[in-house]
């Protein structure tokens, strides 16, 4: 196994050399600008990573790992229009440097040409791995209409909240994780094992996601702190608050949760002191650390040398103790 960084760049110069110039030009004009905006693209190095933790070429792995950045890509490009997002990574969302029906039409293009690239792969592999990738991106689609639902419900439970997170977050990460298996062609137990230590490291990045956006660093988080709190967004955070609170923390939450102020200061600080004062910054932290150590103790199952093992635990600890 390389560093991420070596996985990081072979990603980066596909993405620099694969530029689509098909017409019509307004079609693929929008692919092409949201696939050069880069980010960690964690998710396709992962596919990497794995190959080559299965004893495989990582390069054998690369049309995977290509299928599925764009795939997220797509997502986040739908997402993007229903969220009304103006900025993507500190830069114009695609249906504002364009228009919306550019691109609802280019993120469905988008998704087509992800499964394209499983058609680099011989029969038995392609269908595993599109049958892998039906079943993520279905996932996907019901994770955030359930994101989508909750925002206008009162009655969301921590188990609900949690499979929400699982399938619009963690499921890529893990289905990431078993195509590179898949192209490694190791066994169905191996496969099925690096998919929940990827599915559960996911449910952890999130929880931590959600976490960073109350009480991560301005200077480091890469983009407003506390905008889940002025977005009223019933995040695991709030849940548990709501859980531990006192009748009068209870309403103050409420009240806070339905509230539009012009200058969002004094919530922000007020509802951040609630979390603590609760416990629920405490529970949030312990359970992103649980589904890390369950992550991790998938590894153990695993056959694969003790020092790839480690390589993965590695990366899942790094993972855990960012700021952005």
């Amino acid at each position: 196994m390389q560093p991420i960084a070596h996985y990081q760049q072979i990603i980066a110069d596909y993405f620099e050399s694969a530029t689509i110039s098909k017409e019509p030009s307004n079609l693929y004009a929008p692919v092409n600008y949201i696939l050069s905006l880069g980010g960690k693209r964690m998710r396709p190095v992962l596919t990497l990573m794995t190959a080559e933790v299965f004893d495989t070429d990582c390069k054998e792995a690369l049309p995977a790992a290509v299928a599925v950045e764009i795939f997220h890509n797509f997502s986040l490009v739908h997402d993007d229009i229903m969220d009304d997002a103006p900025l993507r990574r500190g830069n114009q969302t695609v249906h504002e440097k364009w228009d919306l029906n550019t691109a609802i039409l280019s993120g469905d293009a988008m998704l087509i040409m992800a499964y394209q690239y499983f058609e680099q792969y011989e029969p038995q592999i392609f269908q595993a791995l599109a049958k892998l990738f039906s079943k993520t991106a279905l996932e996907v689609c019901e994770g955030q209409q359930w994101d989508v639902d909750f925002e206008n419900r009162t009655d969301v439970t921590i188990p609900q909240y949690l499979k929400m997170i699982e399938y619009k977050t963690a499921v890529l990460v893990g289905a990431a994780m078993q195509m590179g298996a898949i192209v490694a062609k190791t066994s169905t137990q191996n496969c099925k094992d690096i998919y929940n230590f990827g599915l559960n490291l996911g449910i952890a990045f999130q929880l931590q996601d959600d976490y960073l956006d109350a009480f991560g660093d301005p200077e480091t988080f890469g983009k407003q702190v506390g905008g889940d709190i002025i977005e009223n967004k019933k995040t695991y955070l709030y849940l548990k608050a709501k859980e531990f609170a006192t009748v009068a923390q209870a309403e103050q939450l409420s009240d806070y949760f339905t509230s539009h102020p012009e200058d969002s200061t004094q919530k922000i600080a007020t509802v951040k002191e609630l979390f603590n004062a609760t416990g629920a910054s405490a529970a949030t932290q312990k359970a992103i650390e649980e589904y890390t150590l369950k992550a991790f103790e998938t590894l153990e199952t695993m056959d694969i040398a003790t020092d790839k093992k480690e390589a993965l635990k590695a990366f899942g600890e790094k993972l855990m103790k960012r700021n952005v």
